[in-house]
């Protein structure tokens, strides 16, 4: 990691410069250093929006300089963790295409590594433990806390073997780390130099026994073991750095390069909660949403390119992405732009695959239309739906509201029928009118442009379209907006057009 020479500096522009360097040596880089980076998601909630961008920007940087992606599941908060938080996590990512090189690894799985080194730093007495009670910590923190002191716990009485501590006290204990006071620096990808003073954090929590390794004992571990390079992860975390750089330095660890990327905030500038809306991944696959346009949107979410564009498939976002090009600043959650890529994704896709994608929304598992609509002809009439809706779809889901009306009679108030001040009377004949034009058009003619041709001009004679138009429009969709009578009426056929106008007709006489 030496090889690579990284300017250290506050400055944003110098931050920029060192990433740059690092930027132009990729080549010889290479040669000395494989770039290995990874997400380490704890399986305790679904996937969150937050680490899914953090697992995206961790791919796209080993993919732009030819390195290796890992997938680490960190499960050793055994009371928390659960199976299908794990899956929930995979699936995720497989549905996001974040592919990764090696993995998943369970820190479950690698507690005998861990009792290595756990007991390597208790043998060498830089770590010990301490026997506090939990009520004899949270009263020291008050304590801290009233003199507006930095909360830290410095251990008075340090044993360094489990067998002293069993015969020197019976409650359970955990193993700390002996935390000397000095000046931490580490230089940030993203933020430059960044110093902490260690005598501010106390004798840092490593283990709660000899195999099982707390938070930032575990990390340090697997990031050596897994042969890390770069830890790139949100900024949440910067504080969490000092402790673990002062873990590997007692283990005699190198430690990776580290970039801290924003956080993901909300509308109101806060930390992205579920108050602000949906925060997992699932809920936007369940919503509909393309993993394109997620990929695409969570890209763009503390990351700008060079250039104007918006639209960017993931090979190109590996070609493009750069450290450097990552702001400090946290980035805000815009559904807005999110719905528009989401959209602009769907115009794209062609209509077979988005009637592929539209079947489950769709509202035809207890439908009349199953059976009426021949097995053999129900494919066609599900394209003909979708492409009919696909300029105006936002998400998938969107669908199922959109297009209920082919797929069950329409229920609606006979108020919606009248177009201005028109009278009972007055849609009572606008109706009569359509029955007469529909019935006299023959089956085969019975199309699109053939029906706007002739309806139009009857609709003409009458002096206002809507007289005519707008009662038509609503018996066939039962709805405020939908699209004109024309296109639905050529995928409805001519006898539930006519079946329909006649349902409105008698609503009109109750």
């Amino acid at each position: 990691m030496n090889n690579i020479k990284y300017i250290k500096n506050n400055n944003a522009k110098k931050v920029k410069s060192q990433v740059l360097v690092f930027s132009q040596k990729r080549e010889k880089a290479r040669g000395q250093e494989k770039i290995i980076t990874r997400i380490a998601p704890s399986p305790t909630g679904n996937l969150h929006l937050g680490t899914a961008r953090a697992a995206l920007f961790n791919y796209l940087f080993a993919k732009k300089y030819g390195g290796e992606f890992i997938l680490r599941i960190e499960d050793t908060d055994l009371e928390r963790s659960d199976k299908k938080y794990e899956q929930d996590i995979i699936d995720g990512l497989k549905w996001l295409s974040i592919k990764w090189d090696i993995g998943p690894f369970r820190q479950s799985e690698r507690l005998d590594i861990y009792e290595k080194y756990i007991k390597k730093l208790l043998a060498s007495g830089k770590a010990f433990w301490c026997y506090h009670t939990k009520e004899e910590l949270e009263k020291e923190k008050k304590e801290q806390t009233a003199k507006n002191e930095s909360p830290k716990h410095i251990c008075g009485h340090k044993i360094k073997s489990q067998k002293s501590r069993i015969q020197s006290q019976s409650q359970k204990g955990i193993i700390r780390l002996n935390t000397s006071a000095k000046i931490v620096k580490f230089n940030d990808l993203i933020r430059g130099e960044i110093s902490f003073d260690s005598s501010l954090l106390g004798d840092i929590s490593l283990a709660k026994d000899e195999r099982i390794p707390l938070y930032n004992l575990a990390v340090i571990i697997d990031d050596y073991e897994m042969k890390i390079s770069h830890v790139i992860r949100g900024e949440d975390h910067i504080s969490n750095t000092p402790k673990q750089i002062l873990i590997q330095e007692a283990l005699g660890f190198e430690s990776p390069h580290y970039a801290h990327l924003p956080l993901i905030l909300g509308s109101d500038k806060s930390k992205l909660s579920k108050r602000h809306g949906a925060t997992s991944v699932n809920d936007y696959l369940k919503q509909g949403y393309s993993p394109k346009a997620m990929v695409n949107f969570l890209a763009l979410l503390g990351w700008a390119p060079n250039d104007n564009r918006e639209i960017f498939t993931l090979k190109e976002l590996s070609k493009e992405f750069l450290l450097e090009r990552v702001q400090k600043g946290g980035a805000v959650f815009n559904i807005e732009k999110l719905n528009w890529l989401n959209g602009c994704y769907i115009r794209k896709t062609s209509v077979k695959k988005l009637t592929e994608l539209c079947a489950p929304y769709l509202k035809i598992q207890n439908s009349k239309f199953k059976t009426t609509v021949q097995k053999s002809k129900l494919k066609n009439y599900l394209e003909k739906i979708v492409k009919l809706e696909q300029p105006r779809l936002i998400k998938l889901s969107e669908i199922a509201e959109k297009t209920d009306y082919f797929f069950s009679n329409p229920k609606y108030d006979k108020e919606l029928l009248k177009w201005k001040n028109m009278s009972d009377n007055e849609i009572k004949e606008s109706l009569e009118k359509s029955i007469e034009i529909a019935s006299k058009i023959p089956e085969a003619n019975f199309k699109l442009k053939n029906l706007e041709k002739i309806f139009i001009k009857e609709a003409e004679k009458i002096g206002d379209r809507g007289c005519l138009l707008w009662p038509l429009r609503v018996a066939l969709s039962g709805k405020k907006a939908s699209p004109g009578p024309f296109e639905i009426a050529d995928i409805l056929g001519k006898k539930e057009v006519l079946k329909r106008i006649s349902s409105a007709l008698k609503l009109l006489q109750l």
